[in-house]
């Protein structure tokens, strides 16, 4: 080897160990930097015509593990996801309160069943009515209250949705613009390190907000998808569109987030794909998930409970009348037309009594002899004949109204002794909520009671929008039924199980007349959602959906107890109509008993849909339930964020900066370039010996 070559490759090891040292440096200077990952030169021999010459001096490269960085992606968006789930559930839980606080739904409930039992003393009068009229507003005011917190949970969900499609597609496309300059700095040749390390905080920040995958390309670029394989960046950036972004109100139902081409200055044509499941993955799945699924499903639970108050309170209700009887009894709006079929069994008796409680005229109606056949309207005028015009009974809208004739006379009306009335478990009177005490303009919370005979009765031009979703909110089937003009219930049933929701369970019609999805072995869980309806039946304002029950009607929403209660608690209906014809008193203000049916309404055992309970029980049971998913939650959330700092940790530990690695490494660059500069010394000499041979 000659000189000139011992001199070119220390030459050489001087510039390689002073590149290493500055990358050394350059570690040591961003070792608390997040992100970042350390960077190490890449050295190889120098060859010059078959022979070794020296080292060559690469571009500094990142030390990274793609592997560890897609575990600490996929760990963030569980992380991102459950955290969200834990917030808001930790939020409802304390809207709720304790189990055992005295404010709780369940003391509320309890007082009622107190105030109820109260009334049934000996002692008991104005006093105690008054007070079982107030514990019942009471209940009522704390449901409603719930149920507007859940909405504001509903919309401050839909509102962060909007925030974070806003960030994703921010930090979509700034992938997408250092991807463009990676790719470039790759080609050149040159080190793209600091463009990979903010790509790297941006994918992690990105994977918290949606589940993806990210897969890195031998040109450096990385492709993105969610992680239900929807692409979201590869060769075309995509971005999210949120029709309803900003509007963070509470809704029956939400469009889906769908995936467009980007296009210079917004949003492009729409790829087709959308994201509207949980499994969406991260914030955005949870907030999702959330939105649609657990806290719908909590305020289900909270119609429930109201639907079975409402019921039980006014099944006592219709079965005794004030005293002095009231001028009119008018009814809530329900699903049936004047020409729809009666459906009654048993009698019921209508009477006209005068202030002292004597009778004025009086009618008893045997459902079961006035025929199969018979209608509503037929019911309505059988009423007028029997009172003979001393009171008038009509029927408009859904509405049933009975009028006293008469100044100070008043209606009431009683169930037959040894045959009561029934229709889908309810007397004539409950039915259309002649004497309900709690009140509601939202709709009726009775069972409907058709049979898959009966005309639908909805006009042609509506329509309903039905979504079936497995447990995790992924869509299996969607459906629109489109009522025709002259078909019944029962053939509405049958199209809805000869759509393709039929493929996953069947459909039928209950003793109730509410249709019931029964998923199939393979998809236990499944469940129906309604997304819009636009239709209405016989022009009583109820849709398909409300009609079958598919949908809890608005009615907590506006739930009261009867006014004319409220303002006068001696209102409370608590006589009962006793037997006798024309000229006999046959209520008296003395009458107290149905006290007894309201004290027993409270501890009665109701179909929640779960199973019989009380009302007090099935609220502890949901108090409870929440209480427990609460929990769950939290503890899921810890779980994530302890596996995805376990992630981060396991990459920066290979990735990151060690500074007692560096200074070794330093240490070790220090001694190669002495060793270089020895040799530079040496060549110098041997020069210098050369010199002076010659002189």
């Amino acid at each position: 080897m000659s000189l000139g070559e011992i001199l070119s490759s220390a030459l050489s090891g001087l510039g390689a160990s002073q590149a290493g040292m500055r990358s050394v440096s350059n570690n040591i200077a961003n070792v608390n930097t997040p992100g970042y990952a350390r960077q190490r030169v890449s050295q190889q021999p120098g060859v010059t015509q078959g022979r070794t010459s020296g080292v060559v001096v690469g571009e500094p490269s990142r030390v990274a593990d793609r592997y560890l960085e897609e575990t600490v992606y996929a760990r963030a968006g569980d992380a991102g996801r459950a955290d969200t789930v834990a917030s808001y559930l930790d939020r409802l839980q304390s809207l709720l309160g304790a189990n055992g606080s005295t404010s709780a739904l369940p003391a509320r409930l309890d007082a009622v069943a107190s105030a109820a039992t109260a009334m049934t003393a000996v002692s008991g009068g104005a006093q105690a009515s008054g007070a079982f009229v107030g514990q019942v507003s009471d209940a009522l005011g704390t449901m409603r209250q719930l149920s507007g917190d859940l909405s504001s949970l509903r919309a401050d969900a839909d509102g962060e949705v909007s925030v974070t499609v806003d960030r994703v597609n921010a930090l979509l496309s700034h992938v997408s613009d250092l991807n463009d300059t990676i790719a470039q700095q790759t080609g050149l040749g040159r080190s793209p390190s600091g463009a990979a390390d903010q790509r790297t905080a941006a994918l992690e920040e990105l994977s918290g907000l949606i589940g993806i995958t990210a897969r890195e390309q031998s040109n450096g670029r990385v492709m993105i998808e969610t992680a239900s394989g929807v692409p979201l960046l590869d060769q075309r950036l995509r971005q999210l569109s949120y029709p309803a972004g900003g509007a963070g109100v509470d809704q029956p139902g939400y469009p889906a987030i769908t995936v467009h081409f980007a296009e210079k200055g917004g949003v492009g044509a729409a790829t087709g794909q959308t994201l509207d499941t949980p499994a969406t993955g991260g914030k955005l799945g949870g907030l999702i998930d959330l939105r649609d699924g657990q806290l719908p499903a909590f305020r289900a639970k909270l119609d429930t409970l109201y639907d079975g108050l409402a019921r039980t309170l006014n099944a006592a209700a219709n079965a005794n009348t004030a005293v002095p009887a009231p001028a009119s009894l008018q009814g809530k709006a329900t699903a049936l037309a004047a020409g729809d079929r009666l459906g009654f069994t048993g009698a019921a008796s209508f009477a006209v009594t005068s202030a002292d409680g004597t009778v004025m005229a009086r009618t008893r109606l045997d459902f079961g002899a006035m025929g199969a056949g018979a209608t509503v309207a037929d019911a309505v005028a059988a009423i007028n004949a029997g009172l003979g015009g001393a009171a008038t009974a009509t029927f408009a809208d859904g509405r049933l109204t009975i009028a006293a004739a008469g100044t100070g006379n008043g209606v009431a009306v009683g169930q037959d002794a040894t045959a009561p009335s029934q229709r889908a478990g309810q007397g004539f009177s409950q039915y259309f909520g002649l004497n309900d005490l709690v009140r509601s303009d939202g709709g009726s919370v009775a069972p409907a009671g058709f049979a898959a005979a009966d005309p639908h009765g909805f006009a042609a031009g509506g329509a309903v929008d039905l979504a079936l979703r497995d447990a995790s909110g992924r869509l299996l089937a969607r459906t629109t039924l489109t009522p025709a003009a002259g078909g019944t219930f029962g053939s509405l049933v049958a199209g809805l199980n000869a759509g393709p929701m039929g493929a996953y369970g069947s459909f039928s019609l209950d003793d109730g007349g509410s249709v019931r999805f029964q998923p199939s072995a393979g998809n236990v869980g499944a469940a129906i959602s309604v997304r819009s309806d636009t239709t209405e039946r016989a022009g009583t304002g109820l849709s398909f959906s409300q009609v079958a029950g598919l949908t809890a009607p608005p009615g907590l929403t506006a739930a009261e107890v009867r006014r004319d209660v409220a303002a006068d608690p001696a209102r409370l209906p608590l006589a009962r109509l006793q037997d006798g014809g024309v000229g006999t008193r046959v209520l008296g203000t003395t009458d107290r008993r149905g006290a007894t049916g309201f004290a027993d309404a409270t501890a009665a055992t109701v179909d929640m849909g779960g199973g019989p309970a009380t009302v007090s029980r099935f609220a502890s049971t949901v108090l409870g339930e929440a209480g427990a998913a609460a929990a769950r939650a939290e503890s899921r959330a810890s779980e994530t964020v302890a596996r995805r700092d376990d992630a981060v940790g396991r990459r920066d530990s290979f990735s990151g900066v060690n500074i007692d690695e560096e200074l070794g490494q330093m240490v070790i660059l220090q001694n190669s370039y002495s060793a270089a500069a020895r040799m530079v010394s040496t060549a110098g000499q041997m020069y210098d010996q050369l010199l002076a041979m010659v002189r």
